[in-house]
């Protein structure tokens, strides 16, 4: 599970939920508050008729009265003919919202002055705000009678056009956050991003890290969350790198204390052959055999240890030829032709000369001790990507490939490969290849005779190496 999905998944659900919660709370009360103030316009509006009754009930008679309030109120022909897309009225006259007000009139015994509503049934006369159906609209309606004069006064409003102003009105405060919303998650995911930056520094040197080069992480870069868990990590990797370089160094003390005893056996067996030619060649045998083990395990370690190998640019091609002509006198002992095949002849890569050239006489020496005598053993050389590709083939028995991974462990002896070996020479070579950042696999041989091939890919330029030592 990817922390940094789960908490940017979650903080994001959070923002949209209470993003939407809040917009539309905030939606429902503009809304509300809009019908009062539609319903307090409409009762000021009524209240404004009223003065006017008054005013003009004193002086003019009911006809005259109905005249007046008929050319005060009563809007134009020319406003009500024109279409609901027509905001402004025709010369600035007024605004189509003004025919969705109508006003209506009744003298103290109810006899009709004016009815802008034109309202086809009669209405009850009550006191106060109510709702009343015209024409096929629903009207909003505040009714009031003066107590002074009698007279019963009605104002009524649209409800169409109360929803539609307060629609937009609610959706112009609301918009701007529902616009913000996609913003707001960016945010948040870049926020998550950020935040776990300190984590991912951390990641480099841990994917880095390799057996021989273990250190503690930089606690100064640990964010104070997992400032516990990185001084537990570098604890538990302090003893892990004591516990290694204890193996490390017991394996070198225990391999460089056994040379010097072999040494001393092997010059008295050698003088013991002297005076009996013959008798003691199987213990001769054995003792090169445990010299040879020795110097693999010593050989292992310094590998392992990634120490006092200092890498340079050197011609990979003279290399090869230089280890071909290192084991030269074990093909001449079998009868067997080293061939190599390099187009090229200068092939340059950032390397361990010492380290390559041990690679490639542990495979040569293999190659020659498991190929039949007067037969060939091939190597070639040639330009791959960004590195170059070294192949040997022999002819011997091969390996399987299900046995071949486990060719290349340590101390294994596999039985079709019978002689001499410790068992270490291709798991020295593949360390020997990760070290500078390539590769060594093994295959059959590509022309379908019996052998083995031994495939090193190495890197020509330097940063594959920088990142393992």
């Amino acid at each position: 599970m990817s922390l940094t999905r789960t908490l940017t998944v979650m903080v994001a659900t959070m923002v949209l939920l209470i993003t939407l919660i809040t917009a539309s709370w905030g939606f429902y009360v503009s809304n509300h508050q809009l019908e009062e103030l539609f319903d307090a316009e409409l009762a000021q509006s009524t209240r404004i008729v009223q003065g006017l009754v008054q005013h003009l009930s004193d002086t003019q008679s009911r006809e005259q009265l109905a005249t007046i309030l008929s050319k005060t109120l009563k809007l134009p022909e020319s406003a009500l003919s024109e279409s609901e897309e027509d905001e402004i009225l025709p010369d600035g006259s007024g605004h189509k919202y003004e025919k969705k007000i109508a006003f209506e009139v009744w003298s103290p015994e109810q006899d009709p002055l004016l009815n802008t509503l034109r309202a086809d049934d009669k209405l009850e006369l009550q006191p106060g705000f109510a709702w009343t159906e015209v024409s096929g609209f629903l009207w909003r309606t505040f009714t009031l009678r003066d107590p002074a004069t009698g007279f019963w006064i009605r104002t009524a409003q649209r409800e169409d056009v109360r929803e539609e102003l307060s629609e937009e009105l609610a959706l112009g405060n609301v918009l701007p956050l529902l616009l913000a919303l996609p913003l707001l998650v960016i945010a948040v995911i870049v926020a998550v991003q950020v935040g776990f930056r300190p984590l991912r520094r951390l990641e480099q040197p841990v994917r880095y890290m390799a057996p021989e080069r273990i250190h503690p992480l930089d606690e100064r870069q640990a964010p104070k969350e997992v400032a516990g868990l990185v001084n537990a990590v570098n604890g538990l990797l302090r003893r892990l790198n004591q516990a290694l370089e204890r193996e490390r160094r017991f394996s070198a003390d225990a391999a460089h204390e056994l040379r010097t005893p072999l040494t001393a056996l092997r010059l008295n067996l050698e003088k013991a052959c002297e005076k009996a030619p013959g008798q003691f060649e199987g213990l001769t045998q054995s003792v090169d055999r445990m010299v040879y083990l020795v110097e693999q395990m010593l050989l292992l370690n310094r590998v392992d240890a990634g120490t006092d190998f200092s890498p340079q640019y050197h011609n990979l091609s003279a290399i090869v030829e230089q280890s071909i002509a290192d084991v030269a006198p074990l093909a001449l002992k079998k009868g067997i032709e080293p061939v190599l095949e390099d187009d090229d002849g200068q092939a340059m890569v950032y390397c361990n000369s010492a380290l390559i050239n041990t690679l490639m006489r542990s495979l040569l020496a293999n190659a020659i001790q498991y190929s039949p005598e007067h037969t060939t053993v091939l190597t070639r050389l040639v330009a791959s990507g960004e590195g170059y590709h070294v192949v040997v083939c022999d002819q011997g028995p091969g390996i399987a490939p299900e046995e071949r991974e486990r060719a290349l462990s340590r101390f294994v002896r596999l039985d079709q490969r019978q002689g001499g070996g410790a068992g270490l020479g291709l798991a020295i070579a593949r360390r020997i290849a990760e070290l500078h950042g390539g590769q060594l696999t093994l295959d059959d041989r590509p022309d379908g005779q019996s052998g083995l091939c031994v495939h090193i890919w190495l890197p020509a330029q330097p940063a594959a190496w920088s990142r393992k030592v």
